[in-house]
């Protein structure tokens, strides 16, 4: 029997699309080496403690997220950001710096000195970008609000949310709603106030989760496509066949389907369509994805001095640290620890220092535990402490990546009926990546229905604050 379609990857995004055919009456199975599906969103809870080992975080802007979450049954356990969650911390100087939320934070807390301030401001005075060329993070923020700014403000930010470095990545590739409103307000300042006018939120107030973390919705997707769900399957090859498809899964067998979606990291994904489709096997081989750490400690709340009223921190390259940041994960969601502790979670790697996140667990733990007593006062040893190393962490989207993302859509022009989609597309936040997989299901849906579609792109929520995958 030929199925319509093999989605092979059973991550978040390779379950929601499949979820989504199905519910346009497709028959889908999905294929997942690993023993559990879920990939990167996996919570795990220990001891009172709930560890998010990949994304920790949605934005409510996500529509899809919210869609799937109510589809799946999950609203009754989301929780929001607690309201203890007040500032902003960024290190300078060997210490936290606390910045308050409101839009002039950066002039009232003294981290940027007077000039840096003042360069700011001056914002509004900087002509719009003349030429049509690609500038990375670093440059566009250097250029419209000076490099004191771009190196202690922009440069964390994009370690925390990306694990990249500003100088390296495309600024309209991670922040595209930025560079248009340059475009079309001629200014960043100018554009945020319009934005607040309109009704618009600083996007860290909009943050949620589930009671019981992250890796709730691809486990409440599992169990809604049930033994459509195959674990332990390694896909060994893609090829054509007179139905359409013929996926070899080892001792799996084999399976006929008139189409197929490859939603793995794009090394996987390199290796699957190089016998099908060289172009696209190319371009998703040319993504690096740095080794990233995840270290997450659990203290007595009387063992931790500061008051830890925030998302947590971000880290300058420039202050030469080995955590690029950490989350207050007790702070950000009621239920992160058990009563008179608290938890934090520390990362490391990334594209600024991929060799860290090789190190030994044992060694990982003693670098958080050392940024976490300078920082924020933990003293003794913690109640618990739990390590998560990723080989290959969050793709990195660098100069030229529209271009190559723009190849990697045209795949199914090439080799009617495949399809990608994951991380590496439009966002690697959970909203961007649940976007990104509802409209893989749209084009494979037209596909199998005899509609002609090309590819589309998709950009929904913007990035949320550190999270993998």
């Amino acid at each position: 029997m030929t199925i319509d379609v093999v989605v092979i990857g059973g991550g978040i995004s390779g379950l929601a699309t499949a979820y989504e055919l199905t519910r346009y009456g497709h028959r889908v199975v999905v294929l997942e080496r690993q023993v559990r599906a879920g990939g990167n969103a996996i919570s795990e809870r220990i001891g009172g403690f709930l560890m998010e080992h990949g994304p920790s975080t949605v934005t409510a802007a996500a529509s899809t997220a919210a869609t799937l979450s109510r589809s799946a049954g999950l609203d009754g356990e989301r929780c929001e950001l607690r309201p203890e969650v007040r500032y902003r911390y960024l290190v300078g100087g060997g210490r936290l710096h606390r910045i308050a939320a409101h839009p002039f934070g950066f002039f009232t807390s003294g981290y940027l000195s007077p000039l840096a301030r003042l360069r700011v401001a001056s914002e509004v005075l900087v002509p719009r970008l003349a030429s049509s060329g690609e500038e990375t993070v670093a440059e566009f923020w250097s250029r419209r609000f000076g490099r004191e700014f771009t190196d202690r403000v922009i440069d964390p930010l994009v370690g925390g949310l990306f694990a990249a470095q500003a100088q390296e990545v495309s600024m309209r590739a991670v922040f595209p709603s930025l560079v248009e409103m340059e475009r079309r307000y001629g200014s960043i300042i100018r554009g945020l106030a319009s934005s607040r006018r309109a009704g618009g939120r600083m996007p860290g107030r909009r943050l949620y989760s589930w009671r019981n973390g992250i890796g709730s919705l691809p486990q409440a997707l599992a169990g809604k496509l049930g033994p459509a769900v195959r674990t332990g399957v390694a896909v060994r090859h893609i090829r054509r066949s007179p139905e359409g498809f013929r996926i070899e899964a080892g001792i799996a067998g084999a399976i006929e389907a008139r189409a197929v979606v490859v939603a793995t990291q794009p090394h996987v994904a390199a290796a699957l369509l190089e016998s099908v489709e060289p172009v696209a096997a190319e371009a998703a081989a040319s993504i690096d994805a740095p080794p990233l750490a995840v270290v997450f400690l659990g203290y007595r709340r009387q063992h931790v001095a500061h008051p830890l009223d925030g998302l947590g921190y971000l880290a300058p390259s420039s202050e030469a640290r080995d955590l690029t940041g950490a989350l207050f994960c007790s702070t950000m969601f009621a239920g992160r620890a058990p009563e008179g502790h608290v938890a934090l979670a520390g990362y490391i790697g990334g594209a600024r220092a991929p060799d860290l996140a090789r190190r030994a667990p044992a060694d990982l733990i003693g670098m958080a535990r050392r940024d976490f007593g300078e920082l924020v006062g933990a003293r003794g040893e913690p109640t618990i402490a739990r390590v998560r190393q990723w080989p290959r962490g969050l793709p990195q989207y660098r100069r030229g990546h529209g271009e190559l993302v723009a190849g990697l859509r045209t795949t199914g022009e090439r080799c009617p009926g495949l399809f990608l989609t994951g991380n590496y597309f439009n966002g690697v936040s959970v909203g961007n990546c649940l976007a990104q997989a509802s409209e893989t299901s749209i084009l494979a849906h037209r596909f199998l229905v005899g509609e002609a579609c090309v590819g589309s792109q998709v950009t929904e929520a913007g990035p949320e604050p550190m999270r993998l995958g």
